[in-house]
């Protein structure tokens, strides 16, 4: 059954409108009221990205919202799923929810939940995965693995490396996903570690929120991945940056915690339909996701 365009909640009435129909101070008001980081900036590249609603109340205000991004026939990943606490409490992120799958029905799902949203997810029967290490801070420079420690090349990415790097984060992602990778390069700055002519690494970093976040990071190894976003730490050092991640231990997570980003917080993925571990292909040199574009963006 369709969901419906308007819920009756407490004493007042919400509905449904597009997310591209509502101005973008009205979207970072949303995000600031749940102390989310997301610029108006940052709502524009998701919008133009994903699709979403709004839910208003009778005089227009917004009082909730969702994304989600399509990833081919098969997948996609939802995000930007905001609603007060008290609205949580009545029911309404379950009737977003509800109209989420209705737009993205017959897809695998993926998401990264909060630990106030967790208990809604389980209850609409998305399974836990991994934890995502949200870490941040100024970052600095650190003695760590220096370049002599590199195996191969490390140098700036440009268009020409779009197709490599859209192959390698659909094997370290599990889909392919080249819509964002492109519109990704378009806002982003990257490195890629190269042997030879094959590119075996890539880090992106852009604008987002306090400062510049880092991903994705797609790298065979740690050494490759330290490699790889080693640059973007230099770039910025002094300044704030963010890497959300699924690494807990090793070199990596080393790393960051002596870069200046030490773990701030955390998220869970959520999944319904195949799990992570069913988009694995296999191999000891496998690529693999060393941090996420986004929490929003998986």
């Amino acid at each position: 059954m369709k969901p419906s365009e308007s819920l009756k909640i407490d004493a007042f009435s919400m509905r449904v409108s597009s997310i591209d129909d509502v101005e973008l101070d009205r979207l970072h008001a949303l995000s600031l009221s749940v102390n989310w980081p997301h610029r108006a900036e940052d709502w524009q590249f998701l919008r133009d990205v994903g699709e979403g609603f709004v839910v208003l109340d009778e005089i227009g205000r917004v009082l909730g919202s969702a994304m989600w991004f399509r990833h081919g026939a098969e997948f996609a990943t939802v995000g930007m799923v905001i609603t007060s606490p008290r609205l949580q409490a009545l029911g309404a992120a379950q009737w977003l929810m509800k109209r989420v799958f209705d737009k993205v029905a017959g897809r695998d799902l993926r998401l990264n939940a909060t630990r106030a949203a967790r208990r809604l997810y389980l209850s609409l029967d998305f399974q836990s995965e991994k934890t995502v290490y949200q870490c941040q801070g100024i970052a600095r420079m650190q003695t760590m693995a220096g370049p002599a420690d590199i195996r191969g090349d490390v140098r700036t990415l440009d268009a020409k490396d779009i197709p490599a790097a859209i192959a390698l984060d659909a094997a370290g992602f599990g889909v392919r996903r080249a819509a964002l990778i492109e519109r990704l390069f378009a806002h982003s700055a990257g490195y890629g570690l190269f042997k030879g002519d094959r590119l075996n690494a890539f880090a992106l970093c852009r604008p987002f929120g306090r400062g510049h976040v880092v991903g994705p990071v797609v790298a065979e190894s740690d050494a490759d991945a330290v490699a790889i976003v080693r640059p973007h730490v230099a770039d910025h050092s002094g300044s704030f940056l963010r890497i959300d991640t699924h690494m807990d231990n090793g070199e990596f997570a080393a790393f960051l915690s002596h870069s200046g980003m030490p773990v701030f917080d955390t998220v869970l993925t959520m999944s319904m339909g195949k799990r992570l571990s069913d988009f694995a292909v296999g191999g000891a040199t496998t690529p693999m996701t060393f941090a996420l574009a986004s929490q929003t963006l998986g």
